[in-house]
């Protein structure tokens, strides 16, 4: 029984793990639309709000690992919790924009130390078989925490202030993963013996094989530096080198702007209403947790190798297809961040419906739901790439009012005819119907990449980071790649823009394509199988290996 309610509750902290850091992510879409209008923000201090959780998180790598490492995952777990908790105070009641920005740099910093800590945690106290399924679980958490947030954007879209309501309701959920880590033990791996108390009702979890190697080969938690990640002390430089290239890898196949997309690839099979927006993150957002939970059953049974591999070449075929597909159908993608240059520009667009004026007409219509949907890459993920799009996708309702959410705040949607007349000037005039085949190839070469990603990059990046370190720097080496990837990201998502004026959209994509395979390669030569086996044998296994 001790060791059921052991599994339910490390599932628990791992499944709401995950809904915080997801639904973080996704509700500034819906608040921004009402923050401009109610603290009458500048683009330049919208992109700041927006920027200022990843600051948090990036901070929260850097220093994180060290917390994580020094004071144990559980209470790691419980002070980014508490840091949770008064960071949604602080946004909850906000009067000022520093208070706002504040209390997302609160908010960014104790996500980004729960992730780590949470999967970290989680895999250290549930047994070799089931470690896959439930760190993979923290990954599902962060699709649903997505989802859940767009559908409170949507109700809380015309409440007057409704944003305290969106910042506030994330109280609830941190408060009940609080409440769950208080009943688990203290961090297994912080404790010297394998007879201790607590050890013994995790032990029960363990198969028979597993007691057999701990007690044949007794492990002895070692000290280690920080330097000594790239050193070649217990083959540790090679272990680095695996977590850099999957976090890298993870964020150079484009992943974060792959979805700026999607609102443009609905529009050009058709789906041309308003309702689209709606359509695009939902439909991507369904897909993204029915792979997810595919790639819980599968970890531990196909293997990470395996989901990896598979999942990095459908993402390689997909991005190619796409960049193919545009080099005949072209789509443009704009800058986005002039329109509402002005602060009083979301007041004067309640009075009027916009027309498309030439310079408008390039703008992509991106609705602030889809471009978060990418959001969900793991722990450190694409939170840069998509609060980036999140932002841009806030000032282009200002151009087209393409989602639901503005419409309910009494902006003029327009005409079937007049998106197509602003959405349409890319493709120099020629109607949708002429590459209708292509277009659709498009979209479920999309819908292709967003599954792989789930499947593949999306959770077993992180199920392998928190399986390859030894305990004793565990921490430390997880917060060190999950600072890369931050960082990776950010580049990523802010070099797109520039590149395209580059090069040209479809060779980006190729580009994206070429990054995908040599990922194959990458995982087929370095990175080892570790389904089914201890953390403890892992290490003896990185330890010989040369």
């Amino acid at each position: 029984g001790r060791a059921l309610l052991i599994l339910l509750l490390s599932a628990t902290v791992s499944l709401l793990g995950g809904l915080i850091f997801g639904y973080e992510l996704g509700i500034i879409s819906g608040a921004l639309l009402q923050l401009q209008t109610d603290f009458h923000l500048s683009c330049f201090k919208q992109e700041i709000l927006v920027s200022a959780l990843l600051i948090g998180a990036l901070l929260a790598s850097l220093v994180g690992g060290i917390l994580i490492d020094r004071h144990g995952r559980r209470r790691a777990i419980l002070v980014s919790n508490l840091v949770l908790l008064v960071g949604s105070l602080i946004l909850t009641l906000a009067r000022s924009f520093i208070g706002l920005v504040i209390g997302r740099m609160t908010v960014g910093f104790a996500i980004s130390v729960s992730s780590m800590a949470c999967c970290i945690y989680v895999s250290e106290m549930v047994a070799a078989h089931q470690r896959g399924l439930l760190v993979s679980l923290y990954e599902a958490g962060i699709t649903v925490g997505i989802l859940l947030s767009y559908a409170l954007n949507y109700i809380f879209a015309d409440v007057d202030e409704g944003w305290r309501y969106m910042f506030g309701l994330a109280i609830a959920p941190t408060a009940m993963q609080f409440l769950s880590i208080l009943f688990l033990p203290v961090n297994p791996v912080k404790l010297s013996s394998w007879d201790s108390d607590c050890q013994k009702g995790l032990i029960q979890l363990q198969n028979t094989e597993d007691r057999e190697v701990a007690k044949r080969e007794p492990y002895k938690e070692k000290h280690y530096s920080f330097l000594d990640l790239f050193r070649t002390r217990d083959n540790m430089r090679r272990r680095t080198l695996v977590g850099l290239g999957l976090v890298l890898f993870q964020q150079f196949t484009g992943q974060p702007n792959v979805l700026g997309y999607a609102s443009k690839i609905f529009h050009s099979v058709g789906f041309q209403s308003n309702s689209s927006a709606i359509l695009a993150s939902v439909g991507l957002g369904a897909i993204k947790v029915v792979a997810t939970l595919i790639a819980m059953a599968f970890a531990d049974k196909a293997g990470r190798r395996a989901l990896l591999m598979a999942g990095c070449v459908v993402m390689a075929i997909s991005v190619t297809t796409i960049g193919l597909t545009s080099r005949i159908a072209p789509l443009a993608m704009a800058r986005d961040c002039k329109a509402a240059a002005d602060p009083n520009a979301s007041h004067s667009l309640t009075q009027h419906p916009l027309m498309p004026s030439a310079s408008q007409a390039a703008v992509s219509p991106i609705p602030p739901a889809s471009s978060a949907v990418k959001s969900q890459a793991g722990p450190g993920f694409a939170a840069s790439g998509s609060l980036r799009r999140v932002f841009e996708s806030s000032q282009s309702r200002a151009v087209v009012p393409d989602s639901s959410l503005t419409q309910k705040r009494g902006l003029v949607g327009q005409s079937k005819k007049e998106t197509v007349e602003s959405t349409g000037s890319p493709f120099g005039g020629a109607p949708w119907a002429e590459h209708m085949v292509l277009n659709w190839i498009t979209l479920l070469s999309m819908m292709a990449f967003v599954s792989a990603f789930s499947i593949g990059f999306g959770p077993m990046t992180w199920l392998v980071l928190s399986e390859i370190y030894p305990a004793g720097i565990r921490g430390r080496a997880f917060a060190f790649c999950n600072s890369f990837n931050w960082a990776a990201n950010l580049l990523i998502s802010l070099s797109f823009l520039d590149l395209i004026d580059a090069i040209g959209f479809s060779w980006v994509f190729l580009l994206y394509g070429l990054m995908g395979v040599l990922a194959v390669i990458f995982i087929y030569l370095f990175v080892p199988e570790t389904k089914g086996q201890s953390l403890e044998e892992i290490d003896q296994q990185f330890s010989r290996k040369r």
